[in-house]
């Protein structure tokens, strides 16, 4: 099963920074896409949507700092999760950068391992469902590395779009989430699916899950949730 990895945009005019944090998230299972230009990487998230943005200070056009205070103007990016990569160290450069809409700061030099830590922590926070790290409710077991899912310790065959189902709910346990919600929370807006096609892949998933299908509630009226009670 092919399982799109999570987008992270790294926006860097530094060939070497880009090759070292390139290599750094390729190594944590993540999907890294490097524009050297503010201009750039408004033309990349107009076009798709990344999970995160590593973001430089100093950029050949503009700074990174105009660019992230046009990110967090547009309402359509408000929740996108930005992380400056920058040398400046000083601590009113670091309040500028939370003050103008950045959610954490890492000052070059750096260690991939903290960079990887920083990130998978942002990603917890604000878009529990791009985390890398392992994910269960009772029986289930989901590993995002290595986009597999087992029952009891034992690998299930899980299709594409049950697995991105899965992950939604395992991040968001014990929450309801209607038809149109999933739609654009799993999906995203610009997918062309019926709502009715959620119901499809509800009941693909719990034939998947097997003796474990009762994690998945309906909601009368409302939709669906993952809950163990």
């Amino acid at each position: 099963m092919t399982v799109e990895k999570t987008t992270i945009l790294i926006v860097e005019d530094e060939p070497a920074i880009v090759e070292l944090v390139s290599f750094t998230l390729r190594a944590a299972g993540w999907h890294p896409v490097a524009v050297h230009t503010a201009g750039d990487a408004w033309d990349f998230i107009g076009r798709r949507m990344p999970q995160l943005i590593l973001l430089d200070w100093m950029l050949p056009d503009q700074t990174g700092l105009r660019l992230l205070a046009r990110i967090r103007g547009d309402r359509q990016f408000n929740d996108l999760p930005i992380i400056m990569l920058t040398a400046k160290s000083m601590e009113e450069d670091k309040i500028a950068g939370l003050d103008h809409g950045a959610d954490d700061y890492v000052t070059k030099p750096f260690s991939p391992r903290e960079l990887t830590a920083r990130i998978n922590a942002l990603l917890r926070r604000k878009t529990p469902e791009h985390a890398q790290t392992v994910m269960r409710a009772g029986s289930v077991q989901l590993d995002p590395v290595s986009c597999s899912v087992s029952l009891d310790q034992q690998k299930i065959d899980i299709g594409h779009a049950e697995f991105k189902l899965l992950k939604f709910f395992l991040a968001h346990p014990e929450r309801v989430f209607s038809r149109s919600q999933l739609l654009d929370r799993v999906w995203g807006d610009h997918v062309m699916i019926e709502e009715r096609t959620v119901d499809v892949h509800v009941l693909r998933l719990r034939k998947a899950l097997k003796q474990a299908e009762h994690l998945i509630k309906t909601v009368r009226s409302v939709g669906y949730m993952l809950s163990e009670k």
